[in-house]
């Protein structure tokens, strides 16, 4: 009798480097994140989609907030069409990136979600900013 773990063979090599292929074309993470904006290598544009409240009271250091709502094709035409957003918002409990995620493709742009969100970012002890005055309305 195999274990519950062998019970379901696993896939081929091939197989398994096409999956991961893919799905790191769709996410990152908050240690990428965190390691590009340190190396001043920012060849992306970091939206927080949660509330302005939300983003007032803590984000990540260089984050523009930008709630999904507010993503039309006029707002977004404020960068080059090929400029690649990574978003993200409280965590894994939360579908707000999903929801940006989608709207940005809809129109056209390439994104990443950043997975783990506000939550993952404190799992690594990476430092947050608050700046009320820099909320978008």
């Amino acid at each position: 009798m195999p274990s519950f773990v062998a019970e379901t063979p696993a896939a081929s090599p091939e197989a398994t480097a096409s999956y991961y292929a893919r799905k790191l074309a769709f996410e990152t993470d908050c240690w990428d994140v965190h390691a590009s904006l340190a190396a001043g290598h920012s060849d992306f544009v970091l939206l927080d989609v949660r509330s302005p409240a939300h983003y007032a009271a803590s984000h990540i250091p260089g984050a523009i907030n930008l709630p999904h709502g507010k993503m039309t094709a006029h707002r977004m035409s404020e960068w080059p069409a090929n400029t690649l957003f990574v978003v993200y918002c409280a965590g894994p409990h939360c579908n707000g990136t999903d929801k940006a995620a989608l709207r940005l493709a809809r129109l056209g742009l390439q994104v990443k979600v950043m997975i783990g969100g506000i939550t993952g970012w404190a799992d690594e002890d990476f430092v947050f900013e608050s700046a009320p005055e820099t909320a978008a309305a």
